[in-house]
């Protein structure tokens, strides 16, 4: 603290993680605040009690244990039975069949984001990421030494993908088009219309998409979700998963990656413990349709809530209405607060003085932004918006309280 100012270090660009950056804003805490923590910064549901798994995703996982026949190394591209599982269940919303010769298994989506960039990678090469987006892209993208090409997306068109600038960025050299859907951090979820003109983009330039749909099926708005490989036919789609989000279970980092021809890398890799794998057959085939609608009901009254009480809040914007995963973008309007000097001030401002986490938009790269996690227990949420109004309102330049 420096002048009544909060000063922090920050990293580069190419080296900010969203886990990093929580991790300062749970070091700027104040001991003496009574005010419970609600952290709104990590996409982890397992925080809040009203998230949990399955009960079958459990049993099978303590079955497979037991059972003393998964101790060992599981093959490099994952057990056969678990491939062929994944195969199955992401066929069913495709307009071909998988074989489990394309499916892949990882420890979690972020081992299928490096495997996806580091097959690309040749020297010279560049990588199209979405702006905003999820930073592993641009960490792994630049340990593979990739050159990174942001296209934008449009808050105003409800975050779809600039494709007029993804044209303009693309050349000889762009190797891969990343797209997020369900979006991550924006909370959007695209339309089969524009997944088509993503798809005839892509064609056109004659590059792959790199389709993450870690999110996929956690859709509450008026579009349902459509895998990328939709359109498979039409551009080459890498698809990458995982079970973290759908069956809430992000610590089991069980995740895949669909495409042929790459049997040979992953004999350097090493994916999630073989018990895990075991498990996932009876995962997918047994967990009821209830449990699935009971986590898209509470993700659509948490999103409602998020959405009607940022609108109480003068300085900040939240351009869409959340129609998928568990976040949304918020605008910070900066030149309406009296001592906040940008979005990572506002949030070390915040954490400390109301013990509220929520993540600075330059670590998904908008600066002057917010993105807000949903996934929390209504009460709570409430609780954590409630002081974020007040802290608002502390720090509103007083013309405009008197305004008000």
């Amino acid at each position: 603290m420096e002048n009544g100012s909060v000063n922090h270090e920050m990293e580069t660009a190419s080296t900010i993680t969203i886990k990093g950056i929580l991790s300062l804003l749970m070091q700027n805490l104040d001991e003496n605040n009574c005010k419970r923590l609600i952290p709104l910064g990590m996409g982890d549901p397992t925080l809040y009690s009203c998230f949990h798994t399955t009960h079958v995703a459990g049993q099978a996982v303590v079955e497979a244990l037991q059972s003393d026949k998964f101790n060992g190394y599981s093959p490099t591209v994952g057990l056969p039975q678990t491939r062929r599982a994944i195969a199955e269940y992401l066929s069913c919303d495709l307009p071909y069949k998988l074989s489990c010769d394309d499916v892949f298994i990882t420890s979690g989506c972020t081992q299928a984001i490096d495997v996806a960039l580091a097959m690309l990678a040749r020297p010279g090469a560049n990588v199209l990421i979405p702006r905003p987006g999820f930073p592993i892209y641009e960490l792994c993208a630049t340990f593979r030494r990739l050159e990174i090409r942001y296209y934008d997306l449009l808050p105003e068109n409800g975050w779809e993908v600039d494709l007029d600038s993804v044209e303009a960025l693309a050349d000889q050299n762009t190797v891969g088009f990343v797209i997020i859907n369900p979006g991550n951090p924006c909370g959007n979820v695209y339309s089969y219309q524009h997944l088509k003109k993503i798809a005839e983009t892509a064609e056109k330039l004659k590059i792959p998409v790199i389709a993450d749909e870690v999110y996929g099926h956690l859709v509450f708005g008026d579009n349902p979700f459509v895998p990328m490989g939709v359109f498979g036919s039409m551009v080459p789609v890498l698809t990458l998963g995982s079970l973290s989000k759908r069956w809430i279970v992000p610590g089991w980092r069980l995740g895949w990656f669909i495409i042929e021809r790459i049997k040979k890398y992953f004999d350097i890799l090493g994916g999630p413990a073989t018990f895990i794998q075991a498990a996932v057959p009876r995962i997918i085939e047994q967990t009821d349709n209830v449990f699935f609608k009971k986590t898209i009901n509470t993700l659509k009254q948490t999103s409602d809530i998020c959405w009607d009480m940022i609108k109480e809040i003068p300085c900040l914007t939240c351009p869409q209405k959340p129609q998928g995963s568990m976040a949304a973008m918020i605008k910070l309007n900066i030149s309406s607060l009296e001592d906040i000097s940008d979005d990572i001030d506002f949030c070390f401002r915040l954490a400390k003085e109301e013990s509220v986490i929520i993540l600075p938009g330059t670590a998904v790269g908008l600066k002057n932004w917010l993105r807000i996690t949903f996934a929390a227990d209504p009460q709570s949420l409430k609780e954590a918006l409630g002081r974020l109004k007040s802290f608002c309102k502390r720090h509103t330049k007083l013309m405009l309280q008197q305004q008000q």
